[in-house]
């Protein structure tokens, strides 16, 4: 592993780490919309991190899904996290802009399940990297 790749897995890994505490203040203050979005963060930036770790030269999208396929290219379990995690894809969007949604704005789609359920996979995720990077 090149020292720039261990640098930057960090940097990702820390602020993945960081979302998915914001995603739980976020909770706690009842702005679930915003909690899921956090939480779709949190999984995507530990996924970006664990890809830097692995060597990865170009690390691109927003998917928790096509990130858990990139993963698998390094360790096939990460196609088990992928069925589970691909869920989070869908707080990516309409989370934050009201025309991602039929009617109504964020603030009014998503609730307390849904925030519990969002945080609940991007801990799943940062904890199954975890696993494979200690």
């Amino acid at each position: 592993m090149r020292p720039n790749e261990l640098t930057e897995g960090k940097r990702w890994l820390q602020q993945g780490e960081r979302d998915l505490d914001d995603a739980r203040f976020a909770l706690s203050g009842n702005r679930f919309n915003l909690a899921c979005f956090l939480a779709q963060q949190s999984a995507e930036k530990v996924l970006k991190g664990y890809l830097y770790f692995k060597g990865a030269e170009e690390v691109w999208g927003h998917s928790v899904s096509e990130l858990c396929g990139d993963a698998s290219g390094f360790d096939k379990e990460f196609e088990t996290l992928k069925k589970m995690a691909a869920s989070l894809d869908k707080y990516y969007i309409p989370t934050r802009y009201p025309n991602g949604l039929p009617g109504g704005i964020p603030a009014e789609a998503f609730d307390k399940d849904d925030a519990e359920k969002a945080i609940s996979l991007a801990e799943s995720v940062y904890s199954f990297v975890e696993e494979r990077l200690l």
